[in-house]
């Protein structure tokens, strides 16, 4: 079985994404991996139509709830990995247009060996709009992906 010096796992708070962290925690311990914890902040679908530059006070209240959730998501799973005695580093990024371009972009940036992320984030209206973060990361990925069940 391959190990890896660097795993990504992108969470999103979903039960999904939350199983698909512990599975990089292990992973991580196991190999004595670093594990960075990631979360994407996407820019809502009608910020599109608004003028650039500008912020509507619903712009703000959801950027403000989608902050504090991320925040809470990646600080769960930190202390997790603290606590299995992983080296791990939370990271947010916010008001980008594209969850994959973002997740791909920053394994390439920090090199990266695998992206480990649940089957499906999300549900509903969110999922529509983003689409299929882990099928898209599995073509799109510099690196190898782990898709959790």
């Amino acid at each position: 079985m391959a190990t890896y010096d660097r795993i990504l796992v992108a969470v999103d708070g979903s039960q999904n994404s939350m199983r698909a962290a512990q599975w990089a925690i292990d992973l991580a311990k196991k190999d004595g991996s670093s594990l960075f914890v990631l979360n994407v902040i996407p820019v809502p679908v009608y910020a599109a139509t608004n003028q650039a530059g500008t912020t509507t006070p619903a712009m703000k209240e959801f950027f403000d709830k989608a902050r504090t959730d991320a925040e809470t998501v990646v600080q769960d799973v930190v202390s997790k990995a603290e606590g299995s005695g992983v080296k791990v580093r939370g990271e947010i990024i916010e008001n980008v247009p594209s969850v994959v371009e973002s997740i791909a972009d920053y394994a390439e940036e920090w090199k990266v060996q695998l992206i480990v992320v649940g089957t499906r984030g999300l549900s509903g209206f969110k999922k529509l709009v983003l689409g299929s973060v882990s099928s898209a990361l599995v073509s799109h990925a510099p690196c190898s992906v782990l898709v959790v069940r």
